[in-house]
């Protein structure tokens, strides 16, 4: 029992804290891109500009980023290199307003794995796709 109490206290601080981003616009990590692209009021140009305003340090470029469904919220997420500093600095904006919902410091290794996670989002999203395009045309056949 202990135990179990013990371990529910140490995940719960943890899956709170990722999931309070606090944003405006919600969606699924399987939504399609053109779904939540379409959600989005703010344009890309202008979040790339609040993120390294943000950041507030010269010389610091984006290396990559745009928008995605981070933590069930619609964002602008951007990796911004800081001169002179291992990693990154990850940025995100929030796609309806405009503004910045959290910066955290990503290690490489933490980068890596994102990535990863990136991917297998990726696969979900075409597979699922791919699997009502299907759906669709065996109902089409059915019905004719």
């Amino acid at each position: 029992m202990k135990r179990a109490v013990l371990a529910i206290a140490l995940v719960v601080p943890f899956a709170a804290a990722s999931a309070d981003l606090n944003c405006s616009l919600k969606a699924k990590k399987t939504t399609p891109k053109a779904e939540y692209t379409a959600m989005a009021k703010v344009k890309d140009e202008a979040a790339r500009k609040t993120a390294l305003d943000k950041v507030a340090v010269a010389g610091s470029t984006i290396t990559k980023g745009g928008l995605e469904v981070e933590d069930g919220c619609v964002v602008y997420s951007y990796d911004v290199k800081v001169p002179g500093k291992s990693g990154v600095q990850e940025v995100l904006v929030d796609a309806g307003t405009g503004k910045v919902l959290k910066v955290e410091h990503e290690s490489a290794a933490k980068e890596a794995a994102e990535k990863a996670g990136t991917k297998a989002k990726d696969v979900a999203v075409k597979t699922k796709d791919k699997v009502k395009e299907e759906a669709k045309e065996v109902k089409e056949k059915v019905t004719k």
